[in-house]
């Protein structure tokens, strides 16, 4: 009778073991901080997976090419039939020729340059054709579904990494992850504005989600290069599917996205069309903003390589330990952001204008550089720029859409994930090209240029931190914050009496586009 007891004790134990874990996750407050973890873990795994294959993927390239095939005569052809040869295999795959030799001759270094672009930007790409629909569906189907969504497709897409062998399955998975992105990214920084409605928590929240994923681009190179040279070129991935994985299954437990109150949320107000956000001018400003300030690194990532080594005989280790020191300006970037912003919040417009004037003065400098140490601080200059843009604008796309549209935040982060992506897809293909025409300084230069002439038009979002949400009904008659997720707040701007004492909206660039949305709204 004695061993029965401990055995009728285990159930007993993992009850209550189970009772106080849903007790913990019932708690509003730690379950959105579990949330963000989350949503942390997501967006450092799909940088993770963008930039570890830097170090990888010339290799996988490189063996590609020159794997040979079948051939049906084992003699190798003289230089005079091996021209005549080479011309027909343009025409026919199936010559008596190795493949190597052929390759030699048709596909030079520059050829898989060209290949490493465009597998990199496939990802852009696929993400920024993709995004227009995936916020629509974030809107409808709320936020959780979305995200498990992506998450599942980020961890198919590095399972094919691990276990590919030619440029096409390396294609086909650079491109699922680009389909991946748009439902996990899109979807987690819009359930982060969505879970903290209130500031200064939401740009808080929002520069730690910042901060995951400047610090996942850090270490994905090292990470995957020290990997793929000690345990074999599928151990990188094979970690990070893993931890795609991991985090699913941390979602399917907190959010319960296929449970009967995640349906119901489905039936909640349903957002403003992506169309009638783009045409918004304020959000047009924000995204034009945050696509010029990340060409500069999506251009220079590419090229800064080979034109550090023509100007300071700079070695590939060199070449990839300058971006380094540049995740320290960005974190840094980030916290004085965010503390700025919690005393001085009608000023985030300022924030990122003095952004874009730091990353182009930075950008500027990049081709006077003629040694290592200026170049890092330049680049260093270039992330911090970065942060104060990112960090001031993108809590400022959820406030726009709280003053002027319906809370639901899929659409408006699906633009701002489109902003991104328009520098991530031209930057791989168009740099090297820009380069090769024109020169690397002047490639800097204009960048530099458009950064500095694009910060006065911030200016426009001067009058922005004049709107003011009010107290929902939720609030006035339960007195309770609100908790997110579709919490229908009703929102007003701050009043300002005119001559009749009637109150009015505060003055703004914009009052003509202001009236068209009231109108249309009252209209629906």
């Amino acid at each position: 009778m004695e061993p029965e007891a401990p055995a009728g004790q285990a159930p007993a134990a993992a009850s209550k073991l189970s009772e106080a874990v849903g007790a913990a996750l019932q708690d509003p407050r730690r379950q959105r901080r579990l949330v963000l973890v989350i949503v942390c873990v997501a967006l450092f795994l799909d940088n993770m997976l963008y930039m570890v294959i830097v170090p990888i993927v010339p290799y996988y390239v490189h063996a590609a090419s020159e794997k040979p095939t079948p051939t049906s005569s084992p003699t190798p052809p003289t230089p005079t039939n091996a021209s005549a040869v080479t011309v027909n295999t343009s025409e026919s795959p199936t010559a008596a020729v190795p493949a190597k030799s052929i390759v030699k001759l048709q596909h030079p270094r520059d050829n898989e340059d060209v290949k490493i672009g465009v597998l990199f930007a496939s990802k852009a790409i696929l993400q920024l054709l993709v995004n227009p629909l995936s916020g629509t569906f974030i809107d409808r189907m709320s936020y959780d579904l979305p995200l498990l969504l992506g998450l599942g497709v980020l961890f198919a897409s590095t399972v094919m990494f691990a276990f590919a062998e030619d440029y096409a399955t390396l294609f086909a998975a650079r491109s699922l992850q680009g389909l991946g992105s748009a439902f996990a990214d899109t979807s987690g920084i819009a359930m982060i504005a969505d879970k903290y409605p209130e500031e200064p928590e939401r740009s808080r929240a929002l520069g730690l989600a910042l901060a995951f994923i400047s610090f996942g681009s850090l270490v994905a190179p090292p990470f995957g290069g020290f990997l793929h040279e000690f345990a074999g070129k599928s151990a990188p991935f094979l970690v990070l599917a893993a931890v795609s994985l991991f985090d699913a299954l941390l979602l399917l437990v907190v959010a319960k996205p296929f449970s009967a109150a995640a349906r119901a949320r489905a039936n909640l107000p349903v957002g403003t069309p992506i169309h009638r956000l783009m045409l918004d001018p304020y959000i047009a400003v924000v995204a034009g903003a945050l696509t010029t300030c990340n060409i500069p690194l999506a251009f220079l990532e590419p090229t800064i390589a080979t034109w550090m080594e023509r100007t300071m005989a700079a070695s590939e280790w060199e070449a990839g330990i300058a971006w380094l020191p540049a995740f320290v300006p960005h974190v840094l970037g980030v916290y004085l952001t965010v503390r700025l912003a919690a005393r001085y919040p009608h000023l985030q417009w300022l924030y990122g204008a003095f952004g874009l004037a730091v990353i182009g003065a930075s950008s500027c400098l990049v081709p006077a550089c003629r040694s290592f140490a200026p170049l890092v601080i330049s680049l260093c200059g270039l992330c911090f720029g970065i942060a104060l843009v990112d960090t001031a604008l993108l809590p400022t796309l959820a406030f726009l859409v709280d003053v002027r549209h319906v809370s639901v935040y899929g659409s408006v982060y699906a633009i701002a994930d489109i902003s991104y992506c328009v520098a991530y897809a031209l930057g791989p293909i168009v740099a090297g090209h820009i380069v090769h025409s024109l020169g690397f300084a002047q490639l800097s230069l204009g960048m530099g240029l458009a950064n500095l002439l694009y910060a006065p038009v911030l200016l426009l979002l001067r009058n922005v931190g004049l709107l003011k949400r009010s107290r929902s009904e939720r609030e006035v008659l339960l007195d309770e914050p609100p908790q997110g997720l579709y919490d229908a707040v009703r929102l007003r701007e701050r009043p300002v009496s005119d001559r009749d004492g009637a109150p009015r909206s505060p003055p703004g660039p914009f009052d003509a586009c202001e009236e068209d949305d009231y109108d249309y709204y009252t209209r629906s």
